[in-house]
């Protein structure tokens, strides 16, 4: 066909010639301008069909292992929220510039936390998991800052700089500005010239390390991803792998599960 268009216009005068390329050139832009907003819309359709999943930083795009078979991973020695007693645990492996962990932490954490974790049934365990590269520098600068606030304060004090973090970044590694960072430890009332020493020496730079190596050793790939399962002694936990800002419901369901 193209041969044949192409001999047709060889016969026609300058002006038609010159008509006739004109058309050529907004027919090809036309059809380029569609292909595109397919595209957009299959790659918008298929997020949200996903249930708000993050996309990985591996270049194959690999999700997280088969999420109907459990997993063990460690609680490490980061920080708890809730009964340390607590029957279940739940570990999330999560990103600060992650805008699903926030859409999670906005939407899903609060009820959570109200039904689950303040009734001494769950204990969660943050772990961080910086699955896009482009997050960084600002995402493990957020993540150690957390840490840096933990050793004034204790667990507790992690998981205030945590919600301020969330409640206030915009996400995707330009969320707020790293100044933004002893100001937010000076609103929980820390020594901030002892907070910026803990930030420059990047003494929790290989705590976060750890945290990511334990996530992608159990099939963890993107964020947030979850394990909740039974508490144990040794502080590994066996459990329901959950990917993605799920609905409340997926949440408690795996919850409810480990509790019988």
């Amino acid at each position: 066909m193209e041969n044949n268009f192409q001999n047709s216009t060889q016969n026609q005068s300058p002006m038609m010639q010159n008509q006739n390329s004109q058309i050529i050139r907004m027919l090809s832009i036309s059809i380029i301008v569609a292909a595109i907003i397919i595209s957009g819309t299959i790659l918008y359709t298929n997020s949200q069909n996903n249930g708000g999943i993050a996309n990985n930083n591996n270049d194959n795009n690999q999700q997280a292992q088969d999420p109907s078979q459990p997993v063990k991973v460690s609680m490490d020695d980061d920080a708890v929220l809730g009964d340390k007693n607590a029957p279940v645990t739940m570990i999330e492996f999560s990103d600060y510039e992650c805008p699903f962990c926030k859409r999670h932490f906005t939407e899903v954490y609060p009820q959570i936390k109200k039904d689950y974790i303040d009734t001494g049934k769950v204990k969660l365990v943050f772990r961080d998991f910086i699955a896009v590269p482009s997050h960084n520098p600002l995402a493990i600068s957020e993540a150690m800052a957390a840490e840096c606030a933990a050793e004034q304060g204790g667990d507790s004090v992690y998981f205030k700089y945590h919600d301020v973090i969330f409640a206030k970044t915009t996400s995707n590694g330009a969320g707020l500005a790293l100044t933004e960072l002893p100001a937010i430890a000076q609103s929980l009332g820390l020594n901030v010239t002892a907070f910026n020493q803990c930030l420059s020496s990047n003494k929790y730079k290989a705590e976060i390390d750890k945290d990511q190596q334990d996530g992608t050793a159990v099939g963890i790939s993107g964020t947030p991803s979850f394990v909740v399962g039974k508490s144990s002694a040794n502080g590994t936990i066996e459990g329901k792998v959950i990917v993605g800002a799920q609905a409340y419901n997926v949440f408690k369901d795996a919850i409810e599960a480990a509790l019988k």
